[in-house]
């Protein structure tokens, strides 16, 4: 297949799965065992750019929290947003030395996509019994924190899920806000994660061998794609719970298992 539908196909492939609860990583890195593996960096680029789109689609509320800081409610949730974030760096970091990461191999993927279905359907389960609150507590901002440590642990896990029900299990049962607030640690997560993986290969000599013509491709699509699932999936878990994405994950990974 020529390289540049490749790249094309990534960033569809990121776009789409970045933000729903199916696993991003899982994807592409079932993907890559067909497409060709590509490099760290092009892979945390053409992430960043689905986090892009939540930047645009988020404006708004990104200007309003900057500008507004002097209001309680906002300085509030920018403090309770840099703990979630510096929970995930820190944690992350520690685990990545300690070398606390499944190998990034189809087997412990399609378990991981396995095992997080059955959690969506726990905490539907779960949290259909509780009120709806959109209150964003300390206890909701440590466990963000924590799931995101927990997907950069497990590649399968999917970062939007952990990080979403982590929210919803702490008590932000509004599956909208859980999102928001999910969405938008995101944003400072993965464009840290960019530029460590640039800075690691500007330290190894490397910056050179990369193939800058196709992370900007997939960059762009990415943010493209991603921007329209964004919208959607924002629009649909107004009316819907996450539960076709367990099933979608439970297929999946059973298909996985029966292929390798």
């Amino acid at each position: 297949m020529d390289n540049f539908l490749q790249v094309i196909l990534l960033g569809i492939i990121e776009g789409i799965t970045e933000f729903l609860p199916i696993s991003s990583t899982g994807h592409l890195l079932i993907a890559q065992h067909w497409l060709g593996r590509r490099s760290d960096l092009f892979t945390i680029a053409i992430q960043a750019g689905a986090i892009l789109a939540v930047v645009v689609i988020y404006w708004n509320r990104l200007w309003n929290l900057s500008v507004n800081v002097a209001e309680p409610a906002n300085r509030d949730y920018l403090y309770k947003l840099t703990w979630s974030f510096a929970i995930t760096v820190v944690g992350g970091f520690t685990a990545k030395q300690l070398g606390l990461e499944l190998p990034e191999t189809v087997a412990p993927v399609a378990w991981a996509l396995i095992v997080g279905g059955v959690a969506i359907f726990a905490v539907e389960a779960y949290t259909g019994r509780q009120p709806v609150r959109d209150v964003l507590t300390w206890n909701v901002a440590t466990w963000v924190g924590l799931g995101q440590i927990l997907a950069a642990v497990f590649p399968g896990t999917s970062r939007s899920a952990a990080t979403i029900f982590a929210a919803m299990l702490a008590g932000m049962t509004s599956r909208a806000a859980a999102a928001e607030f999910a969405f938008l640690v995101g944003i400072p997560t993965m464009f840290a994660a960019t530029a460590y993986e640039a800075l690691k290969m500007y330290e190894a000599g490397t910056m050179a061998d990369e193939n800058y013509g196709d992370l900007t491709v997939g960059f762009v699509v990415s943010a493209v794609v991603a921007f329209i699932a964004v919208k959607w999936l924002l629009h649909y878990i107004q009316t819907h719970r996450f539960t076709a994405f367990a099933w979608y994950r439970i297929g999946l990974g059973i298909a996985l298992l029966a292929v390798v």
